[in-house]
Formats: C-alpha cells, sequence, structure tokens
C-alpha cells in the first residue's frame, strides 16, 4: 500500500466533494449540498486515517467514529458538528427522511454548516501536515 498516494486521493476527492457542495448551495439545492458537505469531511478524516495508521480507511461514514479511528482529539463544539454533519448522510439520502430533511435544509442552515466544514476541512488539513 502507498500511503502517500492514498492520502493525496483523498484530498483531492474531499476538494472535489467541497467544490460541488459550494456549487450545489449556489443553485439553492441545500440538502445536497450538505449532503456533499459530510462527503468532504469523511473524506479528509480518511486520508488522516490512512497517514496516521498507515492502513486503509474503514468503509463507514460516522464522522466521529472516524475521528476517534484518527486519533484526532476533538473540541466538544467539533464532536457536535460531527454527529449533526453525519447526519447528512442518511437524511439526503433516504427516502423517508428526505422531505423532513429537505424542510430543514433552509438556505441558513446550509450557510451555517458550509461554514462549519470549511474550519473542520481547514483544522483536517493542519492534521495532515
Amino acid at each position: 500500500m502507498d500511503a502517500h498516494k492514498i492520502v493525496r486521493y483523498w484530498l483531492e476527492s474531499a476538494d472535489k466533494d467541497w467544490d460541488v457542495a459550494r456549487n450545489l448551495f449556489k443553485f439553492k439545492h441545500y440538502a445536497y449540498c450538505l449532503f456533499f458537505s459530510h462527503l468532504a469531511i469523511e473524506k479528509l478524516l480518511k486520508a488522516v486515517i490512512v497517514q496516521s495508521t498507515g492502513k486503509h480507511a474503514p468503509q463507514i461514514h460516522e464522522l466521529k467514529k472516524l475521528a476517534k479511528l484518527a486519533g484526532l482529539k476533538l473540541t466538544t463544539a467539533q464532536r457536535e458538528y460531527l454527529e449533526e454533519i453525519t447526519t447528512f448522510n442518511i437524511q439526503a439520502r433516504y427516502d423517508d427522511v428526505k422531505q423532513s430533511f429537505y424542510k430543514k435544509a433552509t438556505r441558513a442552515f446550509a450557510q451555517k454548516y458550509l461554514a462549519i466544514t470549511k474550519e473542520l476541512m481547514i483544522w483536517l488539513k493542519e492534521n495532515l501536515r
């Protein structure tokens, strides 16, 4: 396994998903914007896991669990943000919860979580140095 190559893959993929999230926000697709925000953070966490362990990241989507596997020390706020952002993965995907998520995913809510995602991404990238 070439850990450097895999970390680079996760970083590039996260950056692409972040671009998609921001573009979806511009087009007022807030629920999907939040879904791609989740993907971007998930992929950065997986990059940190690969870098810190030298092993492949697990195929899971729970951000707090990924942070733990990465050995990251989370603040209370970061822990709460990761818990909330993890719900975007489920709520944007499954029809039985999509409608309530669409109502929750307002412009203001999406804008708030885009800012939080950006902060988390910066922090995670700093952990890759």
